[in-house]
């Protein structure tokens, strides 16, 4: 299932100043204008709104391909912050890499012009639409006991 050609931008997205640009078929892109208030006091770019970038990013690359019903939520992201930035559009290009069930694993670029600011990955849980019990996965075999 597709995204919508607009995806609404959550609240807290609109504050910070995340605009969308495109999402579709596992991917997405979106995008926010350096300003004044999303300075750290070392006057670079506070690492939150990067951070809320590549959530907000991954998190729509996720939603275009999810089922009628489904719902995803972050359950962990990882950046590795290459270089500061200090002003200007940072974009954001996000992809799904694998889901499996009910997570799945994206990744995503941060770039200011062809800057590479940061690399994000992340592990997001697919929920079933309300009312919808998922068939149990097959438990992992245990894993043998160390000798002592």
């Amino acid at each position: 299932m597709a995204v919508p050609a607009k995806p609404p931008n959550p609240h807290f997205g609109r504050h910070v100043g995340i605009r969308f640009d495109s999402a579709g078929n596992g991917r997405s892109r979106w995008y926010v204008d350096i300003a004044d208030i999303h300075m750290n006091p070392n006057r670079v770019l506070h690492g939150g709104v990067t951070y809320s970038l590549v959530d907000q990013a991954m998190g729509a690359a996720l939603y275009s391909v999810l089922q009628p019903g489904e719902a995803g939520t972050t359950l962990e992201i990882k950046i590795n912050y290459v270089r500061a930035a200090k002003q200007g559009r940072l974009v954001c290009e996000a992809w799904l890499v694998q889901r499996e069930g009910d997570v799945a694993v994206l990744e995503s670029e941060v770039l200011a012009g062809d800057a590479l600011i940061c690399k994000g990955l992340g592990t997001y849980i697919v929920l079933a639409p309300r009312g919808v019990e998922r068939p149990p996965q097959e438990p992992e075999p245990a894993r043998p006991q160390e000798a002592k």
